[in-house]
């Protein structure tokens, strides 16, 4: 016998070793596949009893099966956030997104005693040292800074926290494009915070975000139209109706009178009379008119601190408002 006979034989005994190992795995795979009993493929998970259980037949299949879950039960998401044992999820509101360890300002140990003075000292120290890990370069001193100010500002406006992230993003998005140098973090940040509450249909005017912002008017304008066109972000004009609810609400009207104002800047639209004005100058004027019209006691003074623009506007849009309406009636 040649060696190269003694070599194809050999293969072809390996080969057939192998054919014979993979038809033995697919048998076990379809053991387990199916019910021993009837060999139906029916198989329910009862994850309560920890069973596999037969369709057809009702055979436990298996049992005693590990339970991956918390070994805790909660009847309400309150419950069941106060009992898990995971951390928060990653946010873009904070610079480290949440994923860095905080040392509490308490000085008290985990089962509430009070620490002693090297310990308070020793705790100290640790906190200091940790806030300059976090904050490694300028870049997420920067951040931590711009992000703070965005969630200060939002708490006094009282924008939710979706529009937080979406500012949030928007400076980090400036701040990885260049777009800081000649310009002051301050106003970056508020010009991402206009722009977030624009995008979410929540807006607030101009005034509204100056008067809560630590840099002038001017700027805010400024930089809103420079991190506008550099992100090229896609914002709409603000809607009227936008601040009808909020103006509503300040003033405790009725939803008669909310429904009242929704109509009469609809009838603006249509005449197209809203062109070019102010949209918080026209959605104080329509609250205003609807006030009078629901038999509600409103002031002009009021309509105008509410919605911080001055009572001359409120009257001459007013009068807008009213003509239009009058005009499609007749």
């Amino acid at each position: 016998m040649t060696e190269t006979t003694r070599s194809f034989r050999t293969r072809s005994a390996r080969a057939r070793e192998n054919e014979g190992e993979e038809e033995e795995t697919r048998e076990e795979d379809d053991e387990t596949l199916r019910c021993p009993e009837c060999g139906s493929t029916n198989l329910v998970n009862d994850s309560e009893h920890g069973e596999t259980v037969c369709e057809e037949c009702g055979l436990v299949v298996e049992e005693d099966a590990v339970d991956r879950g918390p070994e805790w039960r909660a009847f309400d998401s309150s419950e069941r956030d106060s009992k898990s044992r995971v951390g928060a999820p990653t946010t873009n509101m904070m610079h480290d997104k949440g994923l860095s360890t905080n040392i509490g300002w308490q000085d008290k140990d985990a089962y509430g005693n009070s620490l002693s003075s090297n310990q308070r000292q020793k705790m100290q120290r640790l906190r200091t040292w940790n806030e300059r890990f976090r904050t490694r370069d300028s870049k997420e001193r920067n951040l931590k800074q711009a992000l703070g100010e965005i969630d200060r500002m939002a708490s006094a406006l009282g924008l939710p926290d979706n529009v937080r992230e979406t500012a949030s993003v928007i400076y980090r998005r400036a701040l990885d494009d260049d777009l800081l140098p000649g310009r002051s973090i301050e106003g970056v940040a508020t010009s991402a915070l206009y722009a977030a509450a624009r995008m979410a249909g929540t807006p607030r005017s101009l005034d509204e975000i100056t008067n809560v912002s630590r840099v002038g008017k001017d700027e805010i304008s400024r930089t809103y139209r420079y991190v506008v066109r550099e992100l090229k972000l896609e914002i709409e004009p603000a809607d009227p109706e936008q601040y009808v609810p909020r103006f509503a609400s300040d003033l405790d009207l009725s939803d008669e009178s909310e429904r009242h104002a929704r109509q009469l800047l609809k009838t603006a639209k249509e005449q197209g009379i809203h062109s070019g004005k102010s949209p918080v100058g026209l959605a104080a004027a329509a609250i205003y008119a609807a006030s009078l019209l629901a038999n509600e006691k409103v002031t002009q003074s009021q309509v105008s601190e509410v919605a911080n623009i001055s009572e001359v506007t409120i009257r001459n849009r007013y009068h807008e408002l009213l003509e239009a309406e009058e005009h499609l009636m007749a």
